[in-house]
């Protein structure tokens, strides 16, 4: 029926239907009027008719109390359009008036969005990246799930705040070429010969059989409901290269997190997630070409395998001859600028090359990394490269919320739900019958098949990939990527629960953790105020040597069962351990130890195994390895007896060399290496910071250092004593006269005109000092 009676109808328009919606849709007719001068043709084409019909939400949009704005519109001679809309039962006309040159937005945001300028839509956009990330971070949560649901809440389903996806789309396309280059960059082949077993053997499996199965299945339901499944092969496809992901950042934190990246599942992972890196490589060929009619398909695919190829070759070849020298060139004009633009001309530009040849900008900068992976520059490169990824990686994430559509996710919960939990369960029943397959243990198949399961962010790249292809209607689009993000977002809680899903389900496997504990009872039952070396890597077998020299017995916890059995081999006492385990360190001995030694790197390892200790045996001292001092105090706070950062004492090794070198008695060579040591490494940590010192963590930007700064002649320091002065945390470490005496900081010491202070702190404090002896507000 109408809403309003509509007085003159001129300008009748054809019929105007909507496509790729789908039967569950219904069709759509209009027409349009207004003024005389109104245009048939803007009419039908103008973006508010076209975008509320293209949405299919336009009997909702309409069924409101703005139909009387609507309605009193028309009747001023507004132009308006009319739409006539078949739901399968009735006709429902609507009349909607509105300037058709402006486009419509839905939500509450649609009135503002059209006068924001681009400034305001990029502070929005900051705004709502940084309050999402930070709640998501705050939960324990990756951070590009925050991205999605900022996308979600502000993109045009929701809020509107955003306006069309499409506006951003284009720039947000970059953080998946940046993502790809740092694939690429960290491609080593050396790494790929040494686990070409787990990568080829295991990872080629599960992306296999994944994709062979969901392409089964899609045919088989083409057949079975061919109106409905229109493309079952390319549909296969895509879904089966999309479910064959997992989430290389989810899973390898929350494996780093509980100390379970060198564990024997941990390198099966390891070794999946690095194939399915480079499955994305064919797949990133094979999507776009899926998009060709039926008859064309084989050439087209052969003809985008033949082109791949080809570009593999010559920029492989042509690349890696002239990029080494190219970038030797640039790196003699120091100028990080220079560096800098040169890593962004080369990425985009074989990005630009690759889609010349009809291939996807990402296989061009998968290519680029590659490339300089082969060079001396790659941990530069990839430290330079990082802030444009996440950055443009976090926009492409948040126009992919934008695609989702929360009305439809939650009118259709339950197939939401479905599709999160299918995938779920045949990829895990696909990783652990590949593994089986190896003749794995049951337990250790299922532990591997669990941690894979959950979907990962190149399985929303795919699936955007195939959307811009028109690959995917819209219709199961939403329901899919509303799922992929649920799986991610179980992954965390997954993988809390993963010790005792296996235990409930394999029936030997609390039998082999008994076993294990066992061993390691056996060889520390009789030992008595023996050394627990957490860790058996190169720092880990040098401490034992050195023990089993002195006669002082050890035991060694490793989770790498190769290395464990080798050195079982030549009697070493390692057993198979995880020191992260309480139950692992009691049978080790740890009440009756007279020392703990954590040989880790990661200062997150390390930190959890030292609670452990100090909550049970606070009485044995531990001893900690770090590779600097940028969490020495953390450590110390937590209960550590002594911490060895790496950097310094190699710094101390290399001046009590260099001192006997050039004469300096050896006894006060080694009065100053104890002095050093019993000031813990005081005089060390302090230094002066340059353009290529690390300064990438939060910890490694507030580390202590040192920074000169001379007194003019009215500054407000001079004549002043160091005692009467607030530093505010800063400490005053030297200082020099204007006459080339260096005077120790002495408390009574009066500052002069000319006086050079070496200042000792932390950047904040630094600032603040400068400005107490200068006078500065």
């Amino acid at each position: 029926m109408d809403v309003s009676p509509i007085r003159r109808r001129p300008n009748r328009s054809p019929t105007l239907h909507t496509h790729g919606e789908g039967p569950a849709h219904p069709h759509v007719v209009g027409e349009a009027g207004g003024h005389p001068s109104s245009s048939r043709s803007a009419a039908l084409t103008s973006p508010a008719l076209v975008g509320e019909v293209g949405r299919g939400s336009l009997v909702r949009r309409l069924d409101t109390p703005r139909r009387l704005a609507d309605r009193s519109g028309a009747q001023a001679g507004m132009p308006y359009a009319r739409v006539t809309v078949y739901d399968g039962r009735r006709m429902v006309r609507r009349c909607h008036a509105a300037p058709m040159s402006a486009p419509s937005t839905s939500g509450v945001g649609a009135l503002s969005i059209q006068r924001m300028t681009g400034l305001e839509i990029t502070l929005l956009y900051l705004v709502a990246a940084v309050l999402g990330v930070a709640l998501f971070r705050y939960f324990q949560l990756p951070a590009m799930l925050g991205y999605l649901a900022v996308g979600v809440v502000i993109g045009p389903n929701a809020l509107a705040l955003a306006g069309d996806p499409a506006t951003v789309q284009h720039l947000a396309g970059f953080g998946v070429v940046f993502l790809m280059f740092s694939i690429g960059l960290e491609f080593s082949l050396a790494k790929i010969q040494a686990m070409r077993s787990l990568v080829f053997g295991l990872g080629a499996a599960q992306v296999g059989a994944t994709i062979a199965l969901v392409v089964a299945g899609s045919v088989l339901l083409g057949w079975l409901a061919p109106g409905w499944w229109e493309r079952p092969l390319s549909y296969g496809v895509v879904l089966g290269g999309a479910m064959a992901m997992s989430s290389t950042a989810i899973v390898v934190k929350l494996l780093a997190d509980r100390l379970e990246l060198e564990s024997e599942h941990g390198r099966h992972i390891m070794g999946v997630l690095l194939f399915q890196d480079l499955a994305v490589v064919p797949l990133l060929v094979i999507i776009p070409a899926l998009a060709t009619p039926g008859s064309h398909l084989p050439m087209t695919l052969g003809w985008a395998a033949l082109k791949a190829a080809v570009a593999l070759g010559v920029i492989l070849l042509a690349g890696g001859r002239l990029l080494r020298p190219w970038l030797k060139l640039v790196v003699r004009r120091k100028s990080d600028e220079l560096f800098m633009l040169n890593l962004l001309l080369i990425t985009l530009g074989l990005a630009w090359l690759t889609q010349l040849a009809g291939l996807s900008l990402a296989l061009g900068a998968f290519l680029a990394g590659m490339l300089i992976a082969e060079t001396e520059f790659r941990h530069q490169v990839e430290a330079d490269i990082r802030p444009f990824r996440d950055v443009l990686l976090g926009l492409f994430f948040i126009t992919i919320g934008m695609l989702l559509d929360w009305r439809l996710v939650l009118a259709q919960w339950w197939v939401v739900l479905l599709l999160a939990l299918l995938p779920l369960l045949a990829k895990t029943a696909v990783v652990f019958a590949v593994e089986q397959r190896r003749a794995t243990p049951p337990g250790l198949s299922l532990r591997t098949a669990l941690w894979l399961a959950p979907a990962g962010e190149f399985g929303i790249v795919l699936l955007n990939l195939a959307a811009a292809h028109r690959l995917l209607p819209p219709q199961l689009l939403s329901p899919v990527l509303a799922a992929a993000v649920l799986s991610m977002l179980a992954a965390p809680f997954l993988a809390q629960h993963i010790d005792a899903i296996v235990l409930k389900l394999v029936a030997n496997e609390w039998m082999l953790a008994s076993l294990q504990l066992t061993d390691i009872a056996r060889k520390t039952i009789k030992t008595q105020r023996h050394v627990v070396i957490c860790g058996y890597g190169r720092c880990g077998q040098n401490l034992a040597q050195l023990l089993q020299e002195e006669a002082i017995p050890y035991v060694a916890l490793d989770l790498d069962p190769d290395r464990v059995a080798k050195t079982r081999a030549t009697g070493r006492n390692v057993v198979f351990g995880d020191a992260a385990r309480l139950a692992s360190l009691q049978v080790a001995g740890l009440t009756r130890a007279s020392a703990v030694a954590i040989t880790y790197v990661d200062k997150r390892s390390a930190l959890r195994v030292l609670q452990l200790v100090r909550a049970h045996a606070p009485q044995v001292p531990v001893i900690v390895r770090t590779r600097d001092d940028s969490g020495l105090d953390e450590l110390r706070a937590a209960g550590a007896t002594e911490v060895v950062p790496e950097v310094l004492e190699g710094a101390l090794m290399l001046a009590s060399q260099t001192m006997a070198v050039v004469g300096v008695p050896l006894p006060r060579v080694l009065t100053r290496l104890r002095a050093a040591r019993a000031e813990r490494y005081g005089l060390l940590r302090d230094y002066f910071h340059g353009i290529d010192d690390p300064g990438s963590t939060v910890e490694q930007r507030e580390q202590a250092r040192l920074q000169p700064l001379t007194l003019p002649a009215g500054a407000l320091a001079v004549g002043s004593s160091l005692a009467t002065l607030n530093l505010h945390g800063a400490h005053v470490a030297q200082v020099h006269r204007a006459d080339g005496h260096v005077l120790q900081a002495e408390p009574e010491l009066v500052l002069a005109a000319g006086d050079t202070i070496v200042l000792s702190g932390s950047p904040e404090a630094l600032a603040l000092a400068e400005d107490a002896l200068l006078g500065g507000d």
